[in-house]
């Protein structure tokens, strides 16, 4: 356990009815707070904190499942779940915990509620000094990196809440922490953002809802200039390295316009995505921004992204937003190889849970709940990825693989290649592989093939086999890393399928079942994974007319997918799955 005392800034000092400590507030504007927001922005205006010119390298902003030193929060209501937290955290990095008082937070984790007493307080370390709210997320620093892995630095924007102490939490946990804080918060450079409406794929591209267009445009309350959107990609890009920004039309019922409550990045070409029952509150808009990712970007493997669903789960009577509080599973957070995830009623989590084990295997995937009367965080639309920032590791080394899909190949070998960098250099490389994780892996030298990746085979397998691998990389320090980052526990695999009745006729989509079948609404479709082709999947009624689209680009590796119909008229339906090989229909029957 560690303990650091730090003063309030004096820029705070010299506005005390904007500096006072609210830690009880919501997710949103409170209402008494909008005669503050003129005061704030010019506070703002005349604040120096951090470093305001730009970075002098190439800048990498980094990835929510890289490795990270430190988890933040700031310890005020919700100490249940912010309790959970820390234990499930600090078995994964340090946690940082700013507070008022280290001595009252020691005396919660030692109670018995939440778990009872923590086993110790090892990699704890509090931070005494000011701050406004619990949202850490929206107002903590984004990790970056110079040169993609060599120096360590933080960022911090313009906070859109009139919450000085929030705003200059980057700045406290950066003089704590020995890490320098950029700080893009002085005009004409400044920009307003929010950290639960920003998520990267740690190589350039970046996404947000537009509430970032629409907080640094005209109509801004918190910004001092007035950027175009051509501006602020131009910003990010100075600023971050994000050369792809990536931005979706604002949710309707989502109050605050983060797409943290929505969505989240898995890894470079994968989006974990809420599903609403068909037609259901931002159902619909989710999928035209989907629809829109589909047709406009690809991964920084050039490829399609492709969407894992999980559901958005109701209230107890059965209602979503704007008629009850917004639940979401996507509201999580990687903390190396832990996953915490907030979670609201067994029948929902069950899962849930299942969805993200599978899509992470090797992860230790735990829910904590945040929609209990006692600990009901939700209901102020927010939950554990809104309360929670990692810091990244000051000495990363840094590894880009994409997964080899299934394949009919029996005769040659799979190559792997994987990118590796490290501010000291790579020394080697080796890839591991197994067909039967219970027993050892096989490990395999890879060679340099320049541009800083390394490649090496697997043996050709015989059809129906499935293979698993991870890789490994060592720099010149000596540091080691694996990717997946859970590895050897957690891997990347692929099938090697039958081709015995030919490559075209198995290339075709199939629908393989609805389950259940007849359905009352939340149903799964199967279908024969193909994680090569294009494939649309959507519903059909008994006139031919789509009453529900599933699927645009890559299906999930799994080949199922996750929706609720509940909405449509009881009746018979088909599920029809169409792409360049062919088409396939199976009909159901909605209760």
């Amino acid at each position: 356990m560690k303990l650091r005392t730090l003063l309030p800034f004096a820029l705070l000092t010299a506005l005390p009815a904007l500096a006072q400590q609210e830690r009880d507030l919501p997710h949103a504007l409170a209402p008494w707070e909008t005669p503050l927001i003129r005061d704030y922005r010019e506070s703002r205006a005349g604040a120096s904190r951090g470093i305001t010119s730009f970075p002098g390298l190439p800048v990498r902003t980094m990835a929510e499942w890289e490795e990270v030193q430190a988890l933040c929060i700031a310890w005020t209501t919700y100490e249940g779940i912010l309790k959970q937290i820390v234990r499930n955290a600090k078995e994964e990095c340090e946690v940082v915990i700013v507070c008022a008082d280290s001595n009252a937070v020691i005396t919660y984790l030692n109670n018995t509620q939440f778990g009872g007493p923590l086993p110790d307080l090892n990699n704890i370390t509090f931070i005494e000094g000011p701050f406004n709210s619990i949202w850490m997320r929206d107002y903590g620093p984004e990790t970056m990196y110079l040169n993609e892995v060599d120096s360590l630095v933080l960022m911090d924007w313009i906070y859109n809440r009139p919450r000085p102490l929030d705003d200059a939490v980057p700045d406290l946990l950066g003089t704590a922490l020995g890490i320098p804080v950029f700080s893009s918060t002085t005009g004409p450079n400044d920009l307003v953002h929010t950290g639960g409406n920003f998520m990267a794929d740690g190589f350039g591209t970046a996404f947000s809802s537009e509430l970032v267009t629409e907080e640094n445009g005209a109509g801004g309350q918190y910004n001092q200039t007035v950027h175009t959107p051509a501006q602020v990609d131009q910003l990010m890009e100075d600023w971050m390295g994000i050369t792809n920004y990536v931005r979706m039309a604002a949710l309707p019922y989502d109050g605050i316009n983060h797409i943290d409550m929505h969505m989240k990045l898995l890894d470079e070409e994968r989006l974990l995505v809420g599903q609403f029952p068909l037609g259901v509150s931002d159902g619909p808009q989710i999928e035209l921004n989907l629809q829109g990712i589909t047709a406009n970007e690809v991964s920084v493997f050039g490829t399609p992204y492709t969407f894992t669903r999980i559901p958005m789960p109701p209230s107890t009577g059965g209602l979503y937003a704007p008629n009850a509080s917004y639940r979401t599973y996507a509201n999580n957070i990687f903390i190396n190889g832990t996953v915490l995830v907030p979670t609201y009623r067994e029948e929902f989590d069950t899962t849930a849970l299942r969805i993200l084990r599978e899509s992470l295997p090797g992860y230790n995937v735990v829910g904590i709940d945040c929609d209990n009367s006692g600990q009901n965080i939700i209901s102020q639309s927010g939950a554990i990825h809104c309360i929670t920032k990692a810091i990244g590791v000051s000495d990363p080394l840094l590894i880009r693989h994409q997964a080899l899909n299934d394949t009919y190949d029996t005769q040659n070998p799979y190559t792997v290649t994987a990118w590796m960098r490290h501010r000291s250099g790579i020394s080697g490389a080796t890839l591991y592989w197994t067909i039967d994780t219970t027993q050892a892996y096989q490990a395999v030298p890879m060679a340099d093939i320049g541009n800083n990746e390394w490649s090496a085979a697997i043996p050709a397998q015989a059809a129906g086999t499935e293979v698993f691998y991870y890789v490994q990389g060592t720099a010149v320090s000596g540091k080691v890393q694996v990717r997946p980052l859970v590895a050897p526990e957690g891997y990347w695999s692929f099938r090697v399928l039958d081709n015995s009745t030919g490559v075209a006729a198995l290339a075709a989509p199939q629908v393989l079942e609805v389950f259940p079948n007849p359905t009352a609404g939340q149903c799964m479709i199967v279908l024969a994974p193909n994680t090569t082709e294009r494939t649309r999947v959507e519903v059909l009624d008994a006139l031919g007319r789509r009453v529900a689209w599933l699927n645009e680009g890559l299906l999930p590796a799994d080949g199922r997918i996750f929706t609720d119909l509940g909405a449509l008229a009881a009746g018979t339906y088909q599920v029809v799955a169409t792409s360049a090989k062919g088409r396939d229909v199976l009909r159901f029957i909605k209760r």
